[in-house]
């Protein structure tokens, strides 16, 4: 009998066992078995199922193994535990960069032209002699790899545990994009999402400071609603507050609502810092990181919400600045820069 038990925990035990004996055909058949059980998965065979696939990824051939991480990035979604899935993953996800990236230099030296887009299928034939087959297969399947870890990274814990190879990662994929000339915006913007981060924010109108600490945002659109319902729902400074709804979508409620914008962010420098950029465009003075608010220069609108729907986000306004304390840091900023069209 080929395979053991019936379901998406046998195929798991069974592509396990197949991957460790390096057995190509059994282990073919059991992972046609994950994909087609995985829909009817009980929460016992995704709990056990992730965090064992994730062992195995290292020995998985390269074509299937990003597809393999999909799945442990899919229980982890359903509840499986993020952080022992995570090495394996992030791991595998450092690898394809890798290979990303001699993909690139191998293209470019063999005529370069437009970077070929990764289909559902293989690389084909011309592709891979070019490039050779696994830096072809890293290039191609970079999306999946997006997905995988993304969902992992969703996970302070996960954040926090990969926090010193976070910067080895992003710069790999900063060559890749680069080079290809394609952004993996969802994998970037997770690689920079900043924990217990210290932030102080002038609000210029004011010229009052506060002392904040900022975890699991996305991006600025989620930032600078939660400063606003820190700071004006506070009563701390005047403006437009966030409703309830506003705020609480972007810290944990399912969902979007439409709100305003309460301020410009602007860096230190006084150039813009705009809403589609992350927490980590904030420059750093003196150890900690440093935002003016402006009034609003044009009443704009989008979807409050989260950027990473799965991630816990929050701005904690820890105390307002003394005043001698404000001065010093305004005299640290510039005035705001006009816009040029």
């Amino acid at each position: 009998m080929i395979f053991g038990k019936a379901g998406f925990g046998g195929a798991v035990a069974d592509f396990e066992a197949a991957v460790v004996a390096q057995d190509a055909k059994r282990s073919g058949k059991a992972f046609v078995r994950l994909q087609e059980t995985f829909g009817q998965a009980k929460e016992a065979e995704l709990l056990g199922g992730g965090p064992r696939l994730a062992a195995v990824l290292e020995q998985v051939p390269p074509s299937p193994r990003a597809v393999v991480a999909v799945l442990v990035g899919a229980c982890v979604e359903r509840g499986a535990d993020a952080e022992r899935c995570a090495p394996g993953v992030l791991a595998g996800l450092r690898a394809a960069l890798g290979a990303a990236v001699a993909f690139a230099e191998a293209w470019a030296a063999t005529g370069g032209g437009a970077f070929p887009v990764p289909d559902a299928g293989e690389p084909g034939e011309e592709i891979v002699e070019r490039a050779g087959f696994e830096a072809a297969v890293g290039w191609w399947t970079l999306p999946q790899w997006e997905m995988a870890a993304v969902a992992l990274l969703n996970h302070r814990t996960v954040r926090g545990g990969a926090d010193g190879s976070r910067d080895g990662l992003l710069r790999l994929l900063t060559a890749v994009e680069q080079a290809s000339g394609r952004q993996f915006r969802s994998l970037r913007y997770a690689l920079q999402v900043l924990d217990d981060e210290p932030l102080v924010a002038l609000h210029r109108t004011s010229g009052t400071g506060y002392a904040l600490r900022i975890f699991g945002i996305g991006d600025n659109f989620q930032l600078h609603t939660l400063l606003a319902d820190a700071l004006i729902g506070g009563g701390h400074v005047a403006g437009r507050a966030p409703s309830p709804q506003e705020a609480a979508v972007c810290r944990v409620t399912p969902g979007q609502v439409e709100t305003v914008g309460s301020f410009d962010l602007t860096a230190p420098d006084g150039g813009r810092l705009w809403n589609e950029g992350t927490p980590a465009d904030i420059p750093v003075v003196d150890g900690v990181r440093l935002l003016v608010l402006d009034e609003p220069s044009s009443r704009r609108s989008w979807p409050a919400g989260r950027f990473f729907p799965g991630m816990r986000g929050d701005v904690i306004l820890e105390r307002a600045l003394e005043p001698e304390e404000t001065e010093g840091w305004f005299a640290r900023v510039s005035p705001a820069k006009e816009l040029t069209g």
